[in-house]
């Protein structure tokens, strides 16, 4: 399975959408809310769009994933170094190709990204309460960093450090 990860343009907008939309979906009917409708609309996520921040994972021309990859993150990090790090935030994969591949590649994709920016550490944070997503990012390689009350949510932090 040959996955490419390409940058969303504004055209993307609502491919982007609609596989938050999808995930959160997902999520809310399991019980474990994620994302609000409002946070994943196409309304909502145009500027981060715009502005290049997310990046699709297409097999056989087929959107099958998405990620957001930023450089900067004072609201989950606001207590690190920014400049050696990159963040991804949003990851989410069509129910059809849940199983791992699409997010392990989506997550390789953004290590060797933020390596070619030469950053130290990827870093991520996730919901507290999710051993399971925890542990799909703990098998890829990422280390717990730390626990964090931001606003309503209890994250837990983690990074992956890029080796040169």
């Amino acid at each position: 399975m040959y996955i490419s990860i390409r940058q969303a343009t504004i055209q993307d907008t609502v491919i982007v959408s609609n596989v938050l939309l999808e995930a959160a979906l997902w999520l809310q009917q399991r019980g474990i809310p994620l994302w609000h409708h409002s946070e994943v609309s196409s309304n909502s996520i145009f500027e981060d769009v715009a502005k290049g921040l997310f990046f699709i994972a297409e097999y056989a021309g087929e959107p099958v994933g998405i990620i957001k990859f930023q450089l900067e993150d004072l609201i989950f990090w606001p207590d690190i170094f920014q400049e050696d790090s990159a963040f991804v935030h949003r990851l989410a994969v069509k129910r059809r190709y849940s199983g791992g591949k699409v997010s392990s590649a989506l997550l390789t994709w953004a290590v060797k990204y933020a390596q070619t920016l030469d950053k130290r550490y990827l870093r991520l944070d996730c919901d507290a309460a999710r051993p399971r997503l925890k542990a799909v990012y703990e098998r890829f390689g990422f280390r717990h960093h730390s626990d964090r009350q931001v606003g309503a949510y209890f994250v837990s932090r983690y990074e992956y450090e890029i080796v040169s």
